[in-house]
């Protein structure tokens, strides 16, 4: 019960911001800078620890069902407020709840005081295109050669997971490093998600030692973690989703044009997009952090919820942008800059190799319900 009660007192701590964190990130994203405010706060209520088990000193988000249902109200909750921000908390649970379950206990519980002490997490592992991070031994430990490409939070994470390759495959390990430190000055440009801060980190001569390394090769790939972990990003959309659903409504009120039947019905529109991805999401986080059934399974239907919350994202943001017309494009208004930070968002790696594998395994195995 006390875990419970700590858990509601964090998500309303978080609802209680949403109004400022709306406000501010509009600012952040003219500025392309770092959210520091906004992560400061979550870190003051303490949400940097509250996706580790309650044995690390954490609230449990994200694991067990009521640890799922807890973890995708608390993304929804971010993504209302900033996608941004939601993108770089997704990474930093991520981050830890990779580390806890590869990593040594050691270094789970060092993991876990430094979240305690406020330092935010990144997840890093794009390669540039041909050119793998490379993790070569030297004395007691190993040097790095190479960059990471797409790090969001670049120059402000102090930790990071990343993946490199040696001879035997690929491994996981954690990185330490000061503000700003090896962040290359050529910072890549998205149109979308510039609070997040997106850039390319070069870690050439950096020495890692024994310790830093989390698992064993392949653990990065191992599923059903890997592929079903894509229900947070999709939890954290469907928070954008629900800004998009109300900014729309509160245009159409402002216009006094809310008897218009045609708007009625393009509002209505909305409200079921968002219903539908809310369902799926309701069971895929269960599904996800439970992990009752087979990998196979729940990678399966990950991957179906995933491309189900991407459709009626991208529906419902066409069709705010016809209710709204022009206006909902003008630079720098809360709706022009949610579609483009939800939209960047919703660009995952291989959606369509995603489906095809998913249908393959339901052609086999029979769709729940069904």
């Amino acid at each position: 019960m006390k875990m419970r009660g700590e858990q509601e007192a964090l998500l309303c701590g978080v609802r209680s911001l949403l109004p400022e964190m709306q406000r501010d990130a509009l600012g952040f994203d003219e500025a392309a800078e770092f959210p520091r405010a906004s992560l400061e706060a979550l870190a003051e209520l303490g949400a940097l620890k509250a996706s580790l088990p309650e044995q690390f000193e954490g609230l449990g988000f994200g694991y067990g069902e009521q640890g799922a249902a807890e973890l995708l109200r608390l993304f929804m909750l971010l993504g209302e407020a900033s996608l941004s921000v939601a993108r770089l908390y997704e990474a930093h649970v991520n981050a830890l709840q990779l580390i806890v379950r590869y990593g040594s206990e050691s270094l789970a519980w060092a993991c876990a005081e430094d979240a305690g002490q406020k330092h935010i997490f990144a997840l890093w592992v794009t390669d540039p295109h041909g050119q793998e991070l490379v993790l070569e031994p030297r004395g007691t430990g190993f040097v790095l050669r190479g960059r990471k490409d797409f790090c969001s939070g670049a120059g402000t994470a102090t930790r990071a997971l990343i993946t490199a390759n040696d001879r035997t495959g690929t491994r996981m390990l954690l990185v330490r490093l000061r503000p700003g430190e090896r962040v290359l000055s050529s910072r890549l440009k998205l149109g979308g998600m510039r609070a997040a801060v997106t850039g390319s980190v070069d870690f050439s001569g950096m020495e890692v030692e024994q310790s830093d390394l989390i698992g064993e090769v392949g653990d990065y790939l191992r599923e059903p973690a890997f592929s079903a972990g894509a229900w947070r990003g999709s939890a954290a959309a469907l928070g954008g989703l629900a800004a998009i659903v109300e900014c729309h409504r509160e245009q159409i009120l402002q216009r006094h044009r809310e008897d218009d039947p045609h708007q009625r019905m393009r509002f209505g529109q909305n409200v079921i997009a968002y219903e539908t991805a809310r369902l799926w999401m309701v069971k895929v986080a269960r599904l996800a952090c439970v992990e009752d059934d087979s990998a196979e399974a729940i990678v399966a239907y990950v991957n179906l919820a995933r491309l189900a919350v991407e459709a009626v994202c991208l529906e419902a943001m066409q069709t705010a942008q016809r209710s709204l017309g022009l206006s909902g494009f003008i630079a720098g208004s809360r709706m022009e800059m949610l579609c483009r930070d939800l939209g960047a968002y919703l660009r995952q790696p291989a959606p369509d190799e995603t489906l095809t594998k998913a249908a393959a395994y339901y052609f086999r195995n029979a769709f729940p319900g069904i």
